[in-house]
């Protein structure tokens, strides 16, 4: 494996040879893998969960790592292309990336969206801009469009809880947040559940429908899978029978790029905030995922984030493993 940039781009035969190496890694560690391997990992934005978890996925299997952010440089880096330099940065991405990679194995890559223009969110030009730059194993770890690590951990979760593929029934629902998030997990989340074979439903208020582009993706892959993908406004329908509800805000997509407008068709939207009443007509034993950070008594209330349905820390512990089998493929001996 060269590059991990998004589930679509490997076939179903590949994800489940990623999900049991995972799963074997879990059971059975293999600390001498990828000993005098190094791993470049760099954030141009914040990152709690993905940064530590590749770095513990990397030190579990024997390599090592090291972590470059903006604000770690006394230069500065500047990202935008074409652009005269007589700012504070005085390092552009165009040399960093190159010189970072040449230091390591493989190299891993956060860069979300601009949030400016969605059909430039959408063709995930900045990613896109700086995969050109490197000559070394990739992964996407977070994108404008994409998250497949995020992803990979979600479906492994949901297979060690024994959730149903065929006839699975998966809820993406929108939740209030103060603030336009990026389109990047409900994209790639959509998709995953789709390729899973699971029924999914987004489930959204009017003005925050997904971008077609995306919801055709993931009726491409659930047509492969035989699975289904809706959309609706209907919370009701939605929610009939679920086993699973993964809450995740996003921007309004009608105002992409628009933050006073996002703002007000927003407002009035805050009892879109996931509790107890929202599992009362879905199956007995359904779950509520979530890819963390979350904001308590926003996007969830505490009686369901504390309470035994949520998987969000195994879901979250799951990244580790979803991820040290990715490098495991990319670095290891074969």
């Amino acid at each position: 494996m060269k590059e991990f940039q998004d589930l679509a781009l490997i076939t179903p035969e590949e994800v489940e040879n990623l999900l049991s190496l995972a799963r074997r890694l879990e059971a059975h560690p293999e600390p001498r893998a990828l000993e005098g391997k190094i791993l470049a990992l760099l954030f141009l934005n914040p990152s709690l969960r993905t940064l530590a978890s590749f770095q513990a996925a990397m030190g579990r299997l024997g390599g090592n790592s090291f972590v470059i952010s903006p604000d770690m440089s006394i230069h500065g880096l500047e990202t935008r292309r074409g652009i005269v330099m007589d700012g504070q940065a005085a390092e552009h991405i165009r040399e960093a990336i190159p010189v970072i990679a040449s230091y390591a194995d493989a190299l891993g890559i956060r860069a979300f969206a601009e949030r400016e223009e969605l059909d430039h969110d959408l063709a995930d030009k900045d990613y896109m801009a700086f995969r050109e730059l490197v000559k070394i194993p990739l992964i996407n770890m977070e994108s404008a469009i994409n998250h497949p690590c995020q992803s990979l951990a979600d479906w492994k979760t949901m297979d060690d809880l024994g959730l149903p593929r065929a006839g699975g029934k998966f809820v993406l629902s929108w939740a209030y947040h103060p603030r336009a998030l990026p389109l990047a997990v409900p994209s790639a989340t959509v998709h995953m559940a789709a390729m899973r074979g699971m029924d999914v439903t987004v489930l959204r208020p009017e003005g925050f429908e997904l971008p077609e582009s995306i919801m055709q993706k993931a009726r491409d892959a659930a047509q492969f899978s035989g699975g289904s993908v809706t959309e609706t406004d209907d919370k009701a329908a939605a929610l009939e029978g679920a086993h699973v509800i993964y809450a995740k805000s996003w921007a309004s997509t009608k105002h992409y790029g628009h933050l006073p407008n996002d703002e007000k068709a927003r407002e009035g939207l805050k009892h879109w905030c996931i509790n107890n009443s929202w599992f009362d007509t879905t199956q007995k034993d359904a779950r509520f995922m979530h890819c963390l950070p979350v904001r308590r008594g926003i996007v969830v209330a505490d009686e369901v984030l504390d309470g035994p349905r949520s998987v969000v820390i195994p879901e979250a512990r799951n990244r580790m493993y979803a991820q040290m089998a990715v490098l495991h493929q990319m670095l290891g001996t074969k």
